[in-house]
């Protein structure tokens, strides 16, 4: 069983790095492609489109960080939840698409960041600390 729970800890952490990385990537473009990604946001919303995209980058890259390394992970949660809310509700808003195929890739977008904040939020079971993470007991 010790060996079954190595396996775990370390399919866990592998899952980690991976998810982690993803998000922490996807918030890193939110700067690198600032100009593209606040036009697209000022097509979708006219409330400050620039400020959205920075604290959406931010938003992913706490949240990547915090799974990446297990440090305080609820945060993380939090943070892509609070991201993920808006953006799914507001960017990929499917059903006021009136081209076929607009109303297919934003449905695929949506319903793809609604998996990702599920399984966001199925860290929050997740007993810590993390196992091979930055938190420790005190």
């Amino acid at each position: 069983m010790e060996g079954l729970k190595w396996l775990k800890n370390v399919g866990f952490l592998i899952g980690r790095i991976i998810l982690g990385l993803y998000y922490i990537m996807a918030g890193v473009q939110h700067f690198t492609k600032f100009k593209m990604m606040s036009q697209y946001a000022a097509s979708k919303f006219s409330f400050m489109p620039e400020a959205g995209v920075i604290v959406a980058g931010i938003l992913l890259i706490v949240g990547g960080f915090t799974i990446l390394t297990g440090f305080m992970p609820w945060i993380g949660v939090l943070s892509l939840v609070a991201f993920f809310i808006p953006v799914t509700l507001i960017m990929h808003n499917f059903w006021a698409e009136q081209d076929p195929q607009m109303k297919m890739m934003q449905m695929i977008q949506f319903m793809k960041n609604m998996g990702l904040m599920g399984s966001a939020l199925i860290f929050l079971a997740i007993p810590e600390p993390w196992p091979i993470s930055l938190t420790r007991r005190k």
